[in-house]
C-alpha cells in the first residue's frame, strides 16, 4: 500500500534475502534489505560483510550521494578519511559526508556493517591518493 510519499511497506526476513557477491566490491559480500525497491531508488539499504583477506582494499574514491552512513555491526574496518586514520568497531556509525574521499583499507574477518545511502544508484568515482595508506595486516 502507498502512503503519501509514494513509498512502499517493507518487511524483509534474512530468509527472503541472502547474501550475494557482485556488489560494488568482489571482496565483500551484500545482503539487499529491500529499501531502494520500497522507496522507489530514493534509498538503499544493505548489509555488508567481509568474503575474504583484505589485500589491496577499495582504493581512494569518492561517492556521489546525498547521504551516506555506516552502522558496523560486527567486528571492525579501518577506513582513511582525507588525512585522518579512523577505526570503526562493532556499534558505531559514521556519517560519511557528501563526496569524502576515503580509502577502506583493513578489516577484520567477521567484519559486517550496515549502509544506507541516498540516492539508491550512488555513483562511486575513483580518486588520486590523499596520503599514504598504512599496509594492512594479514588475517591469522
Amino acid at each position: 500500500m502507498l502512503d503519501k510519499t509514494g513509498t512502499l511497506f517493507s518487511h524483509v526476513k534474512p530468509a527472503d534475502k541472502g547474501y550475494v557477491s557482485g556488489g560494488l566490491r568482489d571482496f565483500f559480500l551484500y545482503r539487499d534489505l529491500g529499501i531502494a525497491e520500497a522507496t522507489h531508488g530514493q534509498v538503499i539499504a544493505h548489509l555488508v560483510k567481509a568474503n575474504m583477506a583484505p589485500e589491496k582494499g577499495t582504493g581512494w574514491h569518492r561517492h556521489e550521494a546525498d547521504f551516506q552512513i555506516v552502522i558496523m555491526v560486527k567486528g571492525w574496518a579501518k577506513f582513511m578519511y582525507e588525512d585522518q586514520v579512523t577505526l570503526v568497531e562493532a556499534g558505531d556509525c559514521v556519517h560519511q559526508r557528501p563526496g569524502i574521499r576515503h580509502f577502506l583499507f583493513d578489516y577484520s574477518p567477521d567484519m559486517e556493517y550496515l549502509e544506507i545511502v541516498s540516492p539508491a544508484d550512488f555513483k562511486t568515482i575513483e580518486v588520486d591518493p590523499v596520503c599514504e595508506i598504512p599496509a594492512p595486516t594479514p588475517w591469522n
